[in-house]
């Protein structure tokens, strides 16, 4: 189910006032920029610091689509001489956009197999549960996070809203008409669209700020975080956040009890709509078990031999992270549904229909974050940053990367988020001497974490487009999980980042 966003004319005129603001206020930056000089800057650091300026503004105004800026942004640094045309390009083949693409076509395939709403209803259909206004909170939270571990939170929050919408308007024909059941409506679309978000940050392939970041990470500091690495780090500060969450919900929302005794069988019965197995759903999970498999592994094999085992240094050149998603993804096109016919489990006109705006802008991010290294631009604006703040220590400037990163994803998308300030805060903690990999973790974690604005991230549009949602609610429950998130990835780093080698 596609779900459009509904916007009020008076968010309609400022979203035009805005685009077109960034028309005027990107190319205004680039040339004064370009024009003032910039003591200590080479000539490719300083058209690299307007062509980033020209970006920063496009992609926050959205003055142009976010991806097409990206590739604008990339021609800009050939036409400028900032670097070759190769050397420029060559992240758009960074091997992490083909870990997007391999995740990407699986995700599709689990909607177009409806895999993710069988995934969802065996949550939702515990009776454990649904015994309650917050036992459904509670599944509906456990099942967005979860799903959204492996396929993007846009995809898991626009599966949810509609179940979300349909327990909403059963409840309402099944209880007393005096029953006000608007705290539990809120609660329960808030939670879609914020457990979608919390639960991208498991997993690598859970939302593209961490793909972003760690493909960061490996080609500017060449160290390698496995897919089990991450987990250990990111699915503990995932299970604690949505942990806060809940209990915070339940401190907010005042909800009327109610016996919902009946709610099972209406549960039961949209799981029977599903019908059997079909091949698709079956020939997708084996697909998505191979995926998982095969980043999982690793890891274990980590834990049982350590990483210098043949066995784990082979498996790792021959079966990255990319490869393995590619290998899943193949199994797409090659278990069949329908033989006869010659149908697969994936045809290829769905499998172009994945997110190519994501990858675009990811490899111009990447493109973007090695060049402002190469050219020392990154760590000059790292000196910049130090001297404005006075941060020096290893967790201060960890924390400020946290905030920034969340700042900057409540007025932009995450994904360029965690391309503007991934490769600026590594370049603050090298200038300040300390290692950077916690302040690069702490923004990559950070860019998920915008909660307050409609605009901050897909879920919540599209669950703010059921006008169910008054805007000072999300406003006030996004502002207190931000700065929760923003403790919680601090703390997080600062006990796990030492135990798992990564400070």
């Amino acid at each position: 189910m596609e779900i459009e966003e509904k916007i009020s004319a008076g968010e309609e005129v400022f979203e035009r006032w805005r685009n077109t603001a960034g028309l005027f206020l990107g190319p205004l930056a680039f040339l004064t920029i370009l024009l003032i000089p910039f003591a200590g800057l080479t000539g490719p650091a300083h058209c690299l610091l307007a062509i980033v300026g020209l970006v920063i503004i496009f992609w926050i105004t959205e003055a142009l689509p976010i991806p097409i800026t990206a590739l604008l942004g990339a021609a800009l640094c050939i036409i400028l001489g900032v670097e070759e045309e190769k050397k420029v390009l060559s992240s758009f083949a960074n091997p992490i956009i083909f870990l997007f693409m391999g995740s990407f076509m699986i995700a599709r395939a689990m909607r177009l197999h409806r895999l993710d709403q069988r995934f969802a209803y065996f949550i939702l259909s515990r009776k454990t549960l649904i015994k309650s206004y917050w036992g459904i909170v509670i599944a509906m939270a456990t099942a967005c996070a979860f799903v959204s571990m492996w396929i993007s939170n846009t995809a898991t929050a626009a599966m949810a809203f509609p179940i979300a919408l349909g327990i909403v308007n059963s409840l309402s024909e099944s209880i007393p008409e005096k029953t006000n059941i608007s705290a539990f409506r809120i609660s329960l679309l808030l939670m879609v669209a914020y457990a979608s978000s919390i639960g991208g940050i498991a997993t690598p392939v859970g939302t593209p700020p961490n793909l972003i970041g760690l493909g960061m990470i490996e080609s500017i500091l060449n160290k390698n975080i496995s897919f089990f690495g991450w987990m250990m780090l990111a699915l503990p500060l995932a299970a604690v956040t949505l942990l806060i969450l809940l209990l915070l919900f339940k401190l907010m929302f005042r909800i009327e009890k109610q016996d919902l005794s009946g709610l099972n069988d209406q549960i039961r019965i949209k799981r029977k709509n599903l019908g059997q197995w079909s091949r698709g759903e079956k020939n997708t999970l084996v697909a998505f078990l191979t995926a998982v498999t095969l980043w999982v592994l690793p890891g274990m094999v980590a834990l049982g031999s350590g990483t210098s085992s043949k066995f784990y240094q082979l498996y790792n050149s021959r079966i990255p992270e990319a490869v393995a998603a590619l290998i899943a993804a193949s199994l797409l096109f090659i278990l069949p549904v329908n033989w006869k016919q010659r149908e697969f489990t994936l045809e290829w006109k769905e499998a172009v229909k994945i997110d190519w705006g994501t990858i675009l802008l990811f490899g111009g991010g990447l493109t973007l974050g090695s060049l402002m290294f190469s050219t020392g631009l990154a760590e000059k604006i790292g000196q910049w940053i130090l001297s404005l703040t006075g941060a020096s220590s290893l967790w201060t400037i960890t924390l400020i990367s946290i905030v920034t990163a969340v700042l900057i994803s409540e007025t932009t998308s995450n994904t360029a988020s965690a391309s503007m300030v991934v490769p600026v805060m590594i370049g603050v903690a090298q200038s300040a001497g300390v290692s950077p990999l916690p302040p690069a973790l702490g923004a990559t974690l950070g860019a998920s974490f915008g909660f307050m604005l409609p605009v901050s991230t897909p879920p919540n549009a599209i669950v703010y487009s059921s006008g169910f949602i008054p805007i000072t609610k999300m406003i006030r429950a996004g502002l207190i999980l931000d700065l929760i998130g923003i403790a919680v990835i601090w703390l997080g780093l600062r006990l796990l980042a030492p135990l798992l080698r990564l400070a």
